[in-house]
């Protein structure tokens, strides 16, 4: 361990040095197989980190569609403003991803200006594979091409990053002079990503070492970490980054993104809360980690893996009965966090049908829900009624459970409601549905077969909507907490005739098969709203 640590920088502990954190969920994270955000999604989650107090919110790829331009600017006008629940009262930068062109910087400007805050982030690969084989240009003329448009995003903004992509597999002596270019061009961000997560700590630490050392005007510059987590060590990586000199990161909740994930916001975040001898500090609520943890699997439908550091089912409990009698003597002796510090109850408390709306109310305040609208509540409170009347005990996860459900709903766009489901199963399986149509404001009742009752509900409810999706994945699981009549979640995704779209849906319901139906209206809901998704776009 101390082996490893030689030749990296430690801070001082009276030096505090604040970390800049620079989120990507909702750009590199929704680069995610299988994770598709609408508009309405990426602003909630947008308002969460806005809460959790990131520092910077990269909010998607503004050329890549329109749709993603939309949600950019949205986010910029509609939470580049807030202040609420930051510790310094300060607004969250708005930040957008473009390519080194002007046409794509300009797209971006043009999304991200809103915001009081905003960021350019412009890229151009550097490594001699990507420069041979993808760009086919030598390195003199990547030089030319990264400042022409660092120097143009400067025109536009005096808060431009630039990455030098694959920077993990690049010649650090052409790095330096890339990097130097581009800062005297009007950098102030300089992300030395390691884009295919093949760098290890040491490779990594000491990569950022030698562009911080010897590369001119190094001081007008914040030096920037982005690890991909391909051999596991994404998060090593940037604590190596980190302590050679970077003073900002850049991670996603829960770890997602491109291939194998980012470094993990969660974890990064609290090994500087836990190792105070490093003298990092951050802006991060810590106490809405866990929240935001479980907003972002449920917007994705990317289940949180139970052993994942942090946010996972098992990271504060403890089976073996040595483990067991040294928490119940001490907690210290097996745990180095608190549950309560990254949001997660102490106990799972239960409620059931006698508790009341101020018990109901009381205990969403307590989870970390108290800016719920009062209307919400109250049909917050009529869903969780009727959850007890058909559960013996409603838990903490069941809660959790319950308001990510709602929120993945956007009810202005909503045309459909499964009301009722039956099904008679055995050798002929047959679904009977009621679906109500919000718009004309009728109930529409059908059945189909299927081969298998799943098959027959997505029949039955293709029949009444009159759609023709196509169904790709179906998964299944507890909500974690629960017991032997636990919640099940279902998570489907489905796609488009025209194979352009694909998204997913979600239901809750301690009944599987009426989890499906609501998860497989969730998804015709979303889809019906859906906008044609982005290209693929290579990224750092």
């Amino acid at each position: 361990m101390r082996a490893g640590m030689r030749g990296m920088r430690r801070w001082a502990s009276t030096e505090a040095t604040r970390l800049v954190i620079f989120d990507t969920t909702l750009r590199d994270g929704e680069q995610s197989p299988g994770c598709t955000l609408n508009t309405p999604e990426k602003l909630t989650i947008a308002k969460q980190l806005s809460k959790l107090g990131v520092d910077v919110c990269e909010a998607g790829f503004p050329i890549a569609s329109d749709g993603d331009f939309e949600a950019v600017a949205r986010i910029a006008e509609e939470v580049g403003p807030l202040t609420e629940g930051r510790h310094d009262k300060s607004t969250m930068t708005i930040c957008g991803l473009s390519r080194a062109t002007e046409k794509d910087i300009k797209r971006c400007y043009d999304a991200v200006k809103y915001s009081p805050k905003h960021r350019i982030h412009t890229f151009l690969a550097t490594s001699d594979i990507h420069l041979k084989h993808k760009l086919q240009i030598d390195r003199e003329e990547c030089i030319k091409r990264a400042v022409k448009a660092v120097s143009y995003a400067a025109s536009l903004t005096n808060d431009v990053e630039f990455s030098p992509e694959d920077a993990g597999r690049s010649d650090p002596d052409f790095l330096c002079r890339v990097l130097a270019a581009v800062i005297e061009a009007g950098a102030t961000t300089l992300n030395i990503p390691d884009t295919v997560g093949y760098n290890t700590p040491q490779m990594y630490g000491a990569l950022i070492k030698y562009l911080v050392e010897n590369t001119k005007g190094a001081e007008k510059a914040i030096f920037s970490t982005h690890c991909h987590n391909d051999l596991g060590m994404a998060t090593a990586n940037t604590l190596a980054g980190v302590l050679n000199g970077c003073r900002q990161v850049e991670v996603t909740i829960n770890g997602i993104g491109e291939r194998a994930g980012n470094t993990s916001l969660e974890e990064i975040v609290m090994i500087t809360e836990t190792h105070k001898n490093l003298g990092i500090t951050t802006n991060i609520t810590t106490e809405q980690i866990y929240r935001t943890s479980q907003m972002v699997s449920a917007f994705t439908g990317m289940a949180v893996q139970a052993n994942k550091a942090v946010v996972g089912a098992n990271a504060f409990a403890h089976e073996s009965g040595i483990h067991q009698d040294g928490m119940l003597k001490n907690r210290e002796t097996y745990e180095i966090m608190t549950p309560q510090k990254v949001g997660v109850g102490s106990t799972n408390l239960v409620m059931g049908k006698h508790s009341g709306r101020n018990a109901f109310f009381s205990r969403l305040t307590e989870l970390g829900y108290a800016d719920v609208s009062e209307d919400r509540k109250t049909e917050l409170f009529g869903r969780f009624k009727a959850l007890a009347d058909v559960k013996k005990v409603v838990t903490e996860s069941d809660l959790h459970a319950l308001v990510q459900e709602d929120s993945s709903r956007v009810k202005e766009e909503e045309i459909y409601e499964l009301k009722t489901l039956q099904l008679s199963a055995g050798n002929i399986n047959t679904a009977t549905v009621e679906v109500y149509n919000k718009k004309e404001e009728t109930s529409t009742v059908d059945a189909a077969i299927g081969n298998g009752p799943v098959d027959a509900i997505v029949c039955a409810l293709s029949r009444i909507t009159g759609t023709n999706y196509h169904l790709k994945t179906y998964e299944v699981k507890a909500v974690q907490g629960s017991e032997s009549d636990s919640m099940g979640e279902v998570i489907v995704r489905i796609r488009d005739d025209a194979n352009t779209v694909t998204v997913m849906g979600r239901g809750l319901d301690v009944d599987i098969l009426k989890a499906t139906g609501k998860a497989y209206i969730n998804a015709v809901n979303k889809m019906l709203g859906a906008k044609p998704q982005k290209a693929k776009i290579e990224t750092p």
